[in-house]
């Protein structure tokens, strides 16, 4: 049962893949540094009450150094080639990948019961992004790399020299300079027709996506305009993984309920490719989702921090 519409997850549960012979060396990507001081968290003005996006607060952080962009394919293949990692959908032997996205190759596909646009695809990982045989968009050097799950992603960190970001962290870097705003340039609303500040769905979701933006899945690591900080792509493109637990505070029974079944599940921010106002309003620098450590979809990347 998926958490959301925007990230199904596998209920494997397997164990974390085993890291013992990675090293950790010099961090060789571009990174920038965030200055410290009073972050904000979340907002008075929340979308998707049951995400526990409000309330605002102040969080005092360090200043801290934060990739420019997420990992790229490039990146994960030189961690992969020195290190021999496997992740874990190699190793589940599957994944899951938006139902358009699917390889024509490939003749059967699992969908999930009321989210059927997400199809499990035996075969797809990072290296073959839309199923066996179909090189996905490996082929796209300088595109996020995806299908990795949460302990793929600690895994890269440990061997890069770094960490996932907090959430707080997160959203620290991703608002720019720029205090409260809803969105990493501000507070206008992207649309369908002329203004595409970042890679998110344009059209009717799930069947009819324009791809005005230009782009139908992932853009590159880099496109778009930077945040105030230099960062790229902090909304749309792929999810990032955090270094925190998905936790909200409610009173809700159905809240509580939909909590017991995500118990160590973690935070993602900043929305995908998939998102859409209409549908999943999670774009904005205080949504938030989250996920199992092991899932993987065709939209969940990440980026890495490093203490100053």
């Amino acid at each position: 049962m998926p958490n959301s519409c925007c990230s199904p997850s596998n209920t494997s549960n397997g164990a974390p893949p085993r890291a013992g012979a990675i090293k950790h060396v010099e961090k060789c990507i571009q990174s920038i540094e965030i200055p410290g001081g009073n972050a904000l968290v979340g907002t008075d003005s929340p979308q998707i009450h049951d995400d526990g996006e409000e309330p605002s607060r102040t969080v005092r952080i360090k200043p801290f150094r934060i990739d420019q962009t997420t990992v790229t394919n490039s990146d994960f293949a030189k961690f992969t080639d020195v290190t021999g990692y496997v992740t874990d959908a190699e190793r589940l032997g599957w994944s899951f990948v938006f139902w358009s996205d699917v390889s024509p190759d490939i003749p059967y596909t699992q969908g999930i019961a009321g989210y059927e646009w997400w199809r499990r695809v035996d075969g797809a990982n990072w290296r073959d992004i839309l199923g066996p045989g179909s090189s996905g968009n490996a082929w796209f050097s300088d595109h996020p790399v995806v299908h990795v799950s949460w302990n793929d992603a600690v895994a890269y960190a440990q061997w890069a020299g770094g960490r996932l970001a907090t959430e707080a962290e997160w959203e620290h870097a991703a608002r720019g300079g720029l205090g409260d705003v809803k969105f990493p340039w501000g507070n206008s609303e992207p649309n369908d027709t002329d203004y595409f500040p970042c890679n998110i769905w344009q059209g009717s979701f799930p069947h009819g996506n324009t791809k005005a933006d230009g782009w139908g899945t992932t853009a590159p690591a880099k496109s778009f305009e930077p945040n105030g900080y230099g960062l790229y792509n902090m909304s749309g493109n792929v999810w990032e993984w955090t270094a925190d637990r998905f936790r909200v505070k409610s009173l809700k029974k159905h809240v509580r309920k939909r909590l017991e079944a995500m118990r160590g599940f973690r935070v993602l921010k900043g929305g995908s490719f998939l998102c859409h106002r209409s549908y999943c309003y999670r774009y904005r620098i205080a949504a938030r989702t989250g996920n199992s450590p092991d899932s993987t979809t065709s939209h969940q990347g990440f980026r890495i921090a490093w203490d100053r």
